[in-house]
């Protein structure tokens, strides 16, 4: 399928910029369609297969890159710009299934203590509290709000268990941010994102990153957490069925614990969003 509109609109996060140091027409896939990308002195350019030069821009530590040669501007992370944060990428890994699945799985807080078992949840206390979902219609993107839950290890500098408060964002159909209690500032936020790359509609690669304030741990140690959670998450999505992101509603049940993946999947249909969505008769 080509991508519709709205896909085709977006910019992408195509990998760190420590990825293309050096790089020769380097390959990247990006919605079905074969890229490179070249480092020119210190300054990197991305063509299509025609040869044809994209746009690009740098953000957030990673390169960016559209289809379009008008595309919707880049959402702004404010939390970039402030001293004493610490960025810790990732880098890409490679996710077989819908891009959309793993935002939604980001959304998703009822899975904590059976697949983040002592670490994000425990399964004494499954139970996922009211919590709010709004739509920010000026910048069309999604938030919930007020959202809590018990964490035996919230974050690499966490001591211990504590009720830990959430604000997620989904500013881009492939990019969703969370905010979390920062365990050793009350009047922060640390974030915690994803940046998706789609490269077919069944196949993703996931560029990850943490904003946090941590003056104790390694950029390793905190790597290392985050990875574990990662792959965890990983096992669930790659067992998933069907691999796309089904949007109608008849398909999978939804819960009071998934409000934010009811708008998430309402905001991808109001936006006519096809490309990487299973339908309703489609073979799993």
């Amino acid at each position: 399928m080509t991508p519709d509109t709205f896909t085709r609109s977006q910019w992408y996060a195509i990998g760190r910029l420590p990825d293309f140091e050096g790089a020769e027409a380097k390959p990247v896939r990006l919605l079905s369609q074969d890229l490179t990308v070249s480092d020119a002195a210190g300054v990197l350019s991305v063509n299509d297969a025609d040869g044809r030069s994209l746009l690009t821009q740098i953000r957030y530590g990673h390169l960016w890159t559209t289809l379009s040669d008008t595309p919707r501007p880049l959402y702004d992370m404010p939390e970039f710009d402030e001293p004493d944060r610490r960025l810790v990428t990732a880098g890409g890994v490679g996710v077989r299934c819908s891009g959309l699945r793993c935002v939604e799985n980001f959304l998703d807080m009822a899975h904590f203590p059976f697949v983040h078992t002592d670490i994000l949840g425990v399964e004494e206390h499954p139970s996922v509290e009211s919590y709010d979902v709004s739509m920010d219609a000026e910048k069309d993107e999604i938030w919930a709000t007020k959202c809590k839950f018990f964490q035996p290890m919230a974050s690499a500098a966490a001591s211990g268990g504590q009720m830990t408060e959430y604000k997620y964002r989904v500013p881009h159909p492939y990019s969703t941010i969370l905010y979390k209690t920062c365990p050793i500032r009350e009047d922060v936020w640390d974030l915690v994102g994803l940046f998706i790359q789609p490269v077919e509609e069944d196949e993703c690669i996931v560029h990850s990153f943490i904003l946090v304030f941590d003056e104790e741990n390694t950029d390793t140690g905190l790597l290392h957490f985050q990875q574990n959670i990662f792959l965890q998450d990983r096992m669930i999505l790659e067992n998933q069925v069907p691999r796309k992101l089904p949007l109608d509603p008849r398909w999978e049940l939804p819960t009071r614990a998934d409000a934010s993946s009811i708008a998430y999947r309402r905001w991808l249909k109001a936006n006519e969003l096809q490309w990487g969505v299973a339908l309703f008769n489609e073979a799993a």
